[in-house]
């Protein structure tokens, strides 16, 4: 061969590299804003726990594929006045014993969670997968769990107690809506 011909070959192969280099790192970047979009301040919150965008990506990877699995279902008319009268008990327990409606809030979510047909059980496990469908007051949640397991210990303030209950309303509210989400929607 020629160099003219060698030279040729050396430049496209190059050129060819830089096209499949610039395609991939383009996917990555839309992947890394689909879900910075989609989870919002939870991929904040797990970019910062884990110091690695590679890694808290691939976290929020495999909460989505576990989160195919998981079928959410809609509360029937009756189940959803059962636990929004159940919530206008705790919210008025509030008054006489913040601490223990506290306590009452955090079973209720995780019945209610339950209901919808989130497994239950591991709390991490449970916040992960509502994580998913309910990204924006998962944190919400956690900040609320984390009072009511101090109260339960006995080192929880009466202004906790306050924040972890509008905390816990935050989800329950999206829990207790009578469609499905728009991301179970989407998993269909």
């Amino acid at each position: 061969m020629n160099e003219r011909v060698t030279l040729l070959i050396a430049v496209v192969t190059l050129v060819v590299g830089l096209v499949v280099v610039f395609l991939a790192w383009n996917a990555k970047r839309k992947r890394s804003a689909r879900l910075r979009a989609r989870f919002g301040p939870e991929y904040e919150r797990l970019l910062a726990e884990t110091g690695s965008q590679l890694k808290a990506e691939e976290i929020l990877r495999e909460r989505e594929e576990r989160s195919r699995r998981i079928i959410v279902r809609p509360l029937p008319v009756g189940d959803r006045e059962h636990f929004a009268q159940a919530w206008r008990t705790v919210q008025a327990r509030f008054v006489d014993d913040p601490g223990q409606a506290v306590i009452e809030a955090d079973r209720l979510l995780e019945q209610l969670m339950a209901q919808r047909g989130y497994p239950t059980g591991d709390f991490e496990q449970q916040a992960s997968d509502v994580s998913v469908d309910h990204p924006r007051v998962v944190q919400d949640y956690r900040a609320a769990h984390v009072i009511a397991e101090q109260q339960r210990q006995g080192h929880a303030s009466t202004e906790d107690l306050r924040e972890a209950l509008i905390h816990y309303r935050a989800l329950y509210e999206e829990l207790l809506s009578p469609s499905l989400t728009i991301a179970n929607e989407v998993k269909k």
